[in-house]
């Protein structure tokens, strides 16, 4: 019995209809793109069709097509889910297929200027090329890696990264010192030299970052904590390292603890000896020494332990003439932090004060609200009440109730039923706040002289307007540095709900990119939307065949504990679907390449952006027959 396609079903009268409909869809496209024209005659030649194809997409998102995508899907032709990188070819394409099934004679179409199917990928490969540099031979989709401090005197850290998958390094100018980038830039020009492999280099700019100000410093107190088994069996005894008092008190990486005291003393002391000490609450405890390395001595504890300057440390079961006791040295403040609960109320100042204690850490009655400045005076202009706002990655939430003079009144909305600690230099989202503060800072301003001789890219953090992208691209023209690639980090609502003005403006020079900073997006357009904008930011990119880097916790837990969750596979296998996946900094920060490296080259197979790649699969037993 032969089978009947679907489309012998469907009459001539709604096949015209069809065909009336998405062609009233093409004239709205080509009634854009004639608005649009002159301002698209203003960008740089190599963005003029992808600006075309840009405006085309724009316009076809305009309408709800749901309903007409199922019933050219039942006609076995293209839904229109898929053209983002050719929208015009797309839907000349299945309007002349349509005026076909309806035994229409083709009309005329108005002619516009747009980009082919081949050519539409070909525009996005070649631009990527040219911010990002050739992809690596076995993979499309470039590896970037942040560095951490320590790369600054770390040559081999760079070239195992380099080695094992980087194709772009990042430097984050808000971090670190001019002669440490200078350092790294050094180590990654000798990896390439040394391993012939290309690596392009990122340098962010600092940009206006909001962050909460200075605390008071917490108590002079050193605690350890042994690890334990559900049944409080001690597993893992802490580790504390006795240092001798001086100038360059030696520190180790391994220790939960450092203690230092008088270098006399601690010469004398020998492995297996117990030193006894009461701790600041009072309590017994005991250190066993183990070894030695240069001038410090290491212990054990299987105790938890809070230890102030002062403390007597005493020496048991010695004789002669050793010395028994001895006190310990000055010891370093903790970080100041406010501890917030529910309901409790915060005010920040436009003035920088030392802030104050929570009132969850006062003993008061009533306590008067702990205080905090900020690092960005100028956003008080901006502030309005009822407006949120969210501190530390969105751990800690409030609601702006009072706005008086030098002072915000927030009430904290939402923390862990336990209450938050908030602590100085720390993250301030206002994803209400209409923000007008430039993007370029003086520093950055400074900074881009560094940048503009040492990196191939720059990044723009904290981007909102257009504007923002005019002063950066007359600062590159005033260090003669025009063809220097910019990377817009998108990591504010405003910044996204302006994705498509901000790629205009940005294409005035090439080559031009767009970070996904899925941290600060997730606190500024909430969590549970997170997944729904950066799939809109992927398809407004891919129609202006504007590379993408996907940043923010990719594999984080593998960076930084080497073993990654299920969820981290899951996300670093979507990022297939930009042009560069970006890893944090981490202590493991190599394996990690090497496995997103993995996953990328796999994912290849399988997917190209928003299309299944349908490679020949290996499960073929029910086609070969059960077993017996």
């Amino acid at each position: 019995m032969k089978h009947r396609s679907e489309s012998s079903h469907v009459s001539a009268d709604s096949l015209r209809t069809l065909v009336s409909r998405l062609a009233a869809i093409r004239g709205s496209l080509v009634q854009s793109h004639s608005d649009f024209r002159e301002r698209i005659l203003g960008l740089h030649p190599a963005y003029r069709q992808s600006a075309a194809n840009l405006i085309h997409y724009l316009s076809l998102r305009q309408h709800d097509i749901r309903s007409l995508q199922d019933e050219l899907a039942a006609l076995g032709l293209s839904s229109l889910g898929r053209a983002e990188a050719h929208v015009m070819w797309t839907v000349d394409a299945v309007l002349d297929a349509l005026q076909h099934l309806a035994g229409l004679d083709k009309e005329a179409l108005d002619s516009c200027e747009y980009p082919g199917f081949r050519e539409g990928r070909s525009l996005l490969e070649r631009h990527t090329a040219a911010l990002l540099g050739a992809a690596p031979a076995h993979r499309g989709v470039r590896i970037m890696v942040t560095m951490p401090s320590e790369a600054a005197d770390d040559y081999l850290l760079v070239r195992d990264l380099v080695s094992h998958g980087m194709n772009c390094m990042r430097i984050n100018c808000a971090h670190d010192t001019a002669e440490d980038w200078r350092r790294i830039v050094e180590h990654l020009k000798r990896a390439r030299r040394e391993l012939s492999l290309p690596c392009r280099i990122l340098m962010d700019l600092g940009g206006p970052k909001l962050r909460t100000g200075s605390l008071q410093p917490g108590p002079c107190v050193v605690v350890w904590h042994p690890r334990r088994d559900s049944y409080g069996r001690v597993t893992h005894p802490a580790r504390i390292f006795l240092v001798p008092i001086g100038p360059k008190q030696t520190t180790h990486a391994g220790a939960d603890a450092v203690l230092p005291v008088p270098g006399e003393w601690l010469a004398q002391i020998k492995a297996g000896e117990r030193i006894h000490f009461k701790d600041a609450r009072g309590k017994r405890r005991a250190l066993e020494m183990m070894g030695s390395s240069g001038q410090g001595r290491w212990a054990r504890s299987d105790q938890t332990a809070y230890v102030v300057p002062g403390t007597t440390l005493l020496r048991v079961d010695v004789a002669g003439e050793a010395k028994r006791e001895t006190l310990v040295g000055a010891l370093p403040p903790r970080d100041g932090e406010i501890l917030l609960r529910k309901g409790d109320f915060l005010l920040i100042t436009r003035k920088p004060p030392v802030g104050n204690v929570s009132p969850a850490d006062s003993f008061e009655l009533e306590p008067s609200p702990a205080t905090i400045s900020c690092s960005l005076p100028e956003i008080f202009a901006c502030v309005r009440t009822g407006e949120r706002i969210w501190f530390d990655d969105g751990k800690i939430g409030g609601m702006v109730k009072d706005l008086e003079g030098d002072t915000l009144r927030v009430e904290i909305t939402q923390v862990r039923p336990q209450g938050d600690r908030l602590q100085a230099d720390k993250g301030i989202n206002l994803p209400d706040t209409r923000i007008t503060l430039p993007a370029l800072t003086a520093r950055d301003v400074e900074d881009l002289k560094f940048i503009v001789r040492n990196a191939d890219l720059v990044g723009m953090s904290f981007v909102r307007h257009e504007r923002d992208i005019h002063q950066l691209q007359s600062c590159l023209r005033d260090l003669d540095a025009e063809q220097m690639g910019i990377v817009l980090k998108i990591e504010t609502r405003q910044a996204f709900e302006r994705l498509p003005n901000l790629i205009f403006a940005a294409m005035r020079q090439h080559p031009v990119g767009v970070m996904i900073a899925r941290g600060d997006l997730a606190v500024e357009c909430g969590y549970e939307r997170l997944a729904e904008v950066q799939e809109e930011i992927l398809w407004i990119c891919e129609a202006a065949h504007i590379p993408v880097i996907w940043a923010t916790q990719v594999l984080e837990s593998m960076a930084k504990r080497g073993q990654p969750s299920r969820a981290e596979i899951t996300d670093a296998a979507m990022g297939e679907r930009a042009e560069c996946v970006m890893l944090n900094k981490g202590a493991h920060i190599v394996a990690a390449v090497s496995t997103l490296d993995d996953i990328l080259r796999r994912m290849e197979n399988h997917q190209s952006k928003k299309s299944a790649r349908l490679r020949q699969l290996h499960l073929r037993a029910m086609l070969e027959g059960s077993e017996p």
